[in-house]
């Protein structure tokens, strides 16, 4: 059985990917090193199978004797890596943290597991020929962009704020073990997530729970920044491609080609919620009020990129990636998904 180190699968693509990727591989353990900050919760992998494939451990990967010891205890033959500080809002207030996790800890990850599994540059140990490292990463390592064209893997990087410029920094070092010293090396950038289990904090998660709430629903700025959605299952799908069929050395861009404005997402959200769940009737008029009143504009935040969108051409024509989800059936989805958890 081959054993996969995975990181960050208590948060919210990772703990998405566990139970589709052991479904799907019956011949896979996965050994999850998860430091259970904010972001993640053990919830998350409620539905994960409760079976000695799914190994759980609590720990930083930056913890380095750590790392080196999961590696010797259970031979781990491949890595995919998930871990990061993500949010936006938070790099700005405290960057030291992002730089900490995203480009210390996925520098130690990749020395490790080429220490482990290397003898030296462009040699493998005999039997490890198979293994990869493979490091997600984020559409914003590349800035943003003008009213047309598609961020593409030649795009060249240029992030704006402390997280992105953090992943953009890991992302130089995993490539620098690739050339330098021939590690076997996959990354994907991806667009904006959404689906189930989202932490509160971003921006769907909040819509809906402030709707429900009934509390003015926050949208910054102007409302016209645009991002291109991605429903996380396909997410994980197009990580399972690259992870097990992706050229070594290369980048693949994962974008669901749904781009949206975020006016465009709170009133879709709003108008699906009038429809699931209305809001209880006006007192004096029964009149039933739409979710739509609640939307309020605040202040834009610093570092907040204009515009995100992803040519996913490379990964549909060389593995033939396609998303299942378009928005409208992604968002549908998701609503579900949340009304259910408030319900419990």
């Amino acid at each position: 059985m081959k054993t996969i180190l995975v990181t960050g699968c208590a948060g919210f693509i990772g703990s998405n990917f566990v139970p589709y990727f052991l479904e799907k591989y019956s011949d896979v353990r996965l050994i999850n090193l998860d430091l259970l900050t904010y972001a993640g919760d053990m919830a998350n992998l409620s539905d994960a199978p409760q079976s000695d494939r799914h190994i759980f451990v609590q720990g930083d990967i930056c913890d380095r004797p750590l790392v080196e010891s999961l590696f010797s205890q259970y031979d781990i033959r491949g890595v995919i890596h998930f871990a990061a500080e993500s949010h936006v809002d938070n790099s700005i207030k405290n960057p030291g943290v992002f730089v900490q996790t995203n480009v210390n800890g996925s520098f130690t990850l990749i020395d490790v597991a080429y220490k482990s599994w290397m003898e030296k540059p462009f040699v493998y140990k005999a039997g490890y020929e198979g293994c990869r490292f493979h490091h997600i990463s984020t559409d914003e390592v590349y800035g943003t962009l003008g009213e047309t064209g598609l961020f593409t893997e030649e795009t060249s990087y240029a992030p704006n704020s402390p997280y992105s410029a953090s992943k953009a920094g890991s992302d130089m070092i995993v490539r620098s073990y690739h050339h330098t010293y021939g590690m076997n090396t996959v990354i994907t950038n991806c667009s904006n997530n959404y689906g189930p289990k989202q932490h509160n904090e971003k921006l769907i998660p909040t819509v809906i729970r402030k709707a429900l709430a009934g509390e003015n629903i926050p949208v910054y700025g102007d409302g016209k920044n645009i991002r291109d959605w991605l429903y996380v299952l396909d997410h994980c799908k197009g990580i399972d491609l690259v992870y097990h069929a992706g050229r070594s050395g290369e980048v693949y861009n994962i974008g669901g080609r749904n781009e949206r404005n975020n006016n465009q997402i709170v009133e879709r959200i709003c108008t699906l919620l009038d429809e699931l769940k209305p809001r209880h009737p006006v007192l004096d008029t029964g009149s039933i009020p739409s979710y739509k009143e609640l939307i309020t504009y605040v202040e834009d935040r610093a570092g907040h990129d204009r515009r995100y969108a992803i040519d996913a051409t490379k990964l549909e024509t060389e593995l033939g990636w396609k998303a299942d989800e378009n928005f409208d059936s992604g968002i549908v989805k998701t609503i579900e998904w949340y009304l259910e958890k408030y319900n419990h």
